[in-house]
């Protein structure tokens, strides 16, 4: 019986890193096709399978490029599943001024721009690629992502792949702007900021005193009970409806403190339950 490739497919805006995303996945073993119209998603994917055992792992590049095919995309996903396919959907994005930065830096024209600016290209590639974005598996913000940190976070999910669904729980500072790919938002800054004891302010919420003091609040043994119970129900009904990763974003007002101790809370309880489990603190060292 010939066996059936593994498919990955890489779409996202223009400039928000899809040329890396794909030398990684080259890197993983993909045999990667650029610029694939999404019409033609399912006849490249039947010649993989003809071929048998030397095409295991296909990812496919699709984007604007090929926008006219894009009413397409839903019904060829649906005609890969049908033919026992799985397909995941990486997309990427990032902050409007950071992708006219990256343009003016490369002093490139954006394809939907045409005479305008490369901002009303981004917003018209934006509005194109809505729904396409809600089909995706795997949402990527690179605004703040480095080269390094998109690889790894590739790798991560697509280096070995494991059964289920893999939960990434992202720690961070509303002051700095909520996380673009989070699935989910959790917003504790009702719980009393270790930043006004002067004690404590030194510490981020890695170190036991800041651990103690916000474990020892009455409201946050409240909050976890409600969290945990609520995942309980979530993380099996997202396996079972096939969802391959979530994104869980927890909030205080600087990232220091209150949102890196129930970012690990929440890891360690879903940890529990047998489920891949990621946890960055991304503005742990933002002061």
């Amino acid at each position: 019986m010939t066996a059936t490739p593994e498919l990955a497919i890489i779409t996202g805006l223009s400039g928000a890193g899809r040329t890396t995303a794909a030398k990684v996945f080259e890197d993983l073993g993909y045999f990667v096709i650029d610029n694939m119209p999404p019409s033609l998603i399912d006849r490249v994917v039947e010649l993989g399978v003809a071929r048998g055992s030397e095409v295991e792992r296909i990812a496919l590049v699709v984007d604007v490029r090929g926008w006219e095919f894009f009413g397409d995309f839903r019904e060829n996903l649906i005609a890969l599943q049908t033919k026992g396919l799985d397909p995941r959907v990486v997309f990427l994005e990032a902050a409007d001024d950071v992708l006219v930065r990256r343009y003016e830096a490369e002093r490139r024209t954006h394809p939907l721009a045409g005479r305008d600016r490369v901002l009303d290209g981004i917003q018209r590639e934006r509005e194109l690629l809505a729904d396409l974005r809600a089909e995706a598996d795997l949402v990527i913000d690179t605004t703040r992502t480095s080269v390094h940190d998109l690889r790894d976070r590739i790798s991560e999910r697509f280096g070995e792949h494991a059964p289920g669904v893999a939960v990434n729980i992202v720690s961070f500072g509303f002051k700095h702007g909520t996380p673009r790919d989070a699935d989910m938002v959790f917003d504790v800054r009702f719980l009393p900021n270790p930043h006004w004891v002067d004690e404590l302010r030194p510490y981020t919420g890695l170190d036991a005193p800041v651990r103690d003091y916000v474990m020892g609040q009455d409201a946050t043994g409240a909050f976890l009970e409600r969290l945990f119970a609520l995942f309980d129900v979530m993380v099996p009904e997202f396996i079972r409806e096939g969802k391959h990763y979530l994104t869980v974003a927890i909030g205080c007002t600087g990232g220091q403190h209150r949102s890196i101790v129930l970012a690990e809370e929440l890891a360690r309880h879903i940890g529990a339950m047998d489920v891949e489990v990621g946890v960055v603190h991304r503005d742990r060292e933002v002061r």
